[in-house]
């Protein structure tokens, strides 16, 4: 589902009204309908109480206007408050508000602070209240009499649903500009926008609805401009194809999996279960010698490879010519190697010479970081890296207050200039392509926030990229499910006492109601 800046709202808008000749009015109407059955699923028993709609001038309030009389016409108490002047409402919005005035509907006009103290009494003691005062063309800060609206209505412990986007917040930014409203629920219109999936903004829009007004989504995909898409499961699901009666192991890929040092062969253990669990046919682990036995009696499952043993437990540069010789199609590199001089000497020397889809993470990623001018994919072979915040600081030479705070552009660039697919993990964990596309996940809570969930995605994304045959979709596919097991397992073990093994035991089950609802992988 894409994800639409206000410039790309705006065309989407004018596109279907003058190309395809969907009158404007008729887009408007469908927006205040659809908003007013959201507010009949999650507000039904407020709705028999006083309902406050509050309008700003422009297209937003017109919206807010339609939602005023249907709720009318449905015997619902409505109080509607134009924040400005009648007179300087204009076009669509003009329409529907003379509609009203037409059905005996009062509009109270609130043009400065000394009204709206007058009425906010009669509005703090509605059941709900709808913000229809500003919706994506918000580009500065609100001030004067705004603040005190925003202020009180914030204070007044109402419900507040708002229309597109929570009045204060940019439909091109998840940064706040200013002051906003605090929305228990977001009706947004046609796409979502960034500030309603993307923190901050995203903690003041509330439940996020998404409400179809009937631009074709033909017109939403032609739209130029970023192309920035939220995951869904109707996005992923066609990926996953049912296996056939006759498949073997080879059907499904060969993963190798360079991970482990000495007191780190849990990250290698979990990398080749998220490389297993995610459906992929064969696995090696390759790693120090003297790591093998420890890893090898974790799972039998999986098949393992000695390489060279530093003193410190790592692995050896020389070891590069053993990984090269295996057969496999996809690599995956980093989980618990350690930084020692020896592992940058080998991942340097891996990345140069192999030949076959990379997935670089964690220790391949820091030792990278000294030296990062060999961190390059190509259009004859893929390379994904899977960093947090902490190691995309490393590779770009910045801090992690700077990576957070510009998330999308910091991987988007890296993916660009580097070309290679960047999996910049967190909160809402952003997919960056060589091509400009991004992607947003959804999925995932904060009790994956601990030790392992990061290896396990690492083996994921290795082992879709082998099924698949293709890194877009496979860091797509591995994302999603990779948060959608953390959150089958907030469910059972809560936030706190959540462990990556957890989340490793549930991608079944993820997978599962995926592809069919269900809680078992289909055959």
């Amino acid at each position: 589902m894409r994800i639409l800046t206000a410039a790309q709202m705006r065309e989407a808008d004018r596109f279907t009204i003058e190309d395809i000749g969907i009158p404007s009015l008729v887009l408007m109407e469908n927006a205040g309908r659809q908003v007013v059955a959201a507010l009949e699923a999650a507000y039904e028993a407020r709705l028999e109480g006083r309902v406050a709609v509050l309008c700003g001038r422009g297209n937003n309030g017109g919206d807010g206007f339609v939602v005023a009389r249907t709720l009318m016409q449905r015997g619902v108490d409505v109080a509607v408050f134009l924040i400005g002047s009648v007179a300087d409402v204009r076009g669509d919005a003009r329409a529907n508000l003379d509609i009203l005035g037409r059905l005996g509907a009062t509009v109270v006009e609130v043009g400065d602070e000394q009204t709206w103290e007058l009425h906010f009494s009669e509005i703090s003691q509605c059941t709900l209240i709808v913000d229809a005062m500003f919706g994506t063309g918000l580009t500065a800060a609100l001030g004067g009499m705004m603040e005190t609206v925003v202020a009180d209505v914030n204070a007044s412990g109402i419900p507040i649903v708002a229309i597109d986007l929570p009045s204060g917040l940019s439909a091109d930014t998840p940064h706040l500009i200013g002051d906003c409203i605090d929305a228990s629920m977001t009706v947004t219109l046609a796409c979502p926008k960034l500030p309603l999936v993307l923190p901050p903004g995203e903690t003041h829009a509330g439940d996020v609805v998404i409400a179809d007004i009937g631009i074709p989504s033909e017109v939403v995909e032609g739209l130029e401009g970023p192309y920035i898409e939220l995951l869904t499961p109707e996005l992923l699901k066609p990926l996953v194809e049912p296996r056939a009666a006759d498949s073997h192991k080879g059907d499904f890929g060969r993963v190798t999996i360079v991970a482990g040092s000495r007191g780190k062969t849990g990250a290698a253990y979990l990398a080749a279960v998220g490389a297993l669990r995610s459906g992929t046919g064969l696995v090696t682990v390759a790693t120090p010698a003297s790591c093998l036995p420890i890893i090898a009696s974790m799972g039998a499952e999986f098949m393992t490879e000695p390489l060279g043993d530093s003193k410190a437990g790592c692995v050896t540069a020389a070891s590069v010519e053993a990984i090269l010789g295996m057969r496999h199609d996809v690599i995956a590199c980093g989980p618990g190697l350690g930084r020692e001089p020896s592992v940058g000497e080998f991942v340097r020397a891996l990345v140069e010479r192999s030949t076959v889809p990379l997935v670089l993470d964690a220790d391949a990623l820091v030792v990278l970081a000294e030296d990062p001018s060999s961190l390059v994919g190509s259009e004859e072979r893929d390379v994904i890296i899977t960093p947090h915040p902490g190691e995309m600081a490393k590779l770009i030479g910045t801090t992690v207050d700077e990576v957070q705070a510009n998330r999308i552009e910091v991987a988007s660039n890296f993916a660009a200039t580097r070309h290679v697919y960047v999996v910049l993990k967190g909160h809402r964990t952003i997919i960056a392509t060589p091509e400009g596309r991004v992607f947003i996940n959804p999925t995932g809570n904060a009790g994956m926030a601990t030790g392992g969930t990061g290896d396990l995605l690492t083996g994921m994304i290795a082992a879709w990229l082998a099924q698949l045959l293709d890194a877009e979709a496979a860091c797509r596919l591995g994302v999603f499910l990779h948060g959608a097991a953390g959150d089958l397992a907030e469910e059972s073990e809560g936030q706190v006492s959540m462990t990556a093994t957890d989340v490793a035991a549930l991608l079944g089950k993820a997978l599962g109601r995926l592809c069919d609802g269900g809680d078992e992988t289909p055959s």
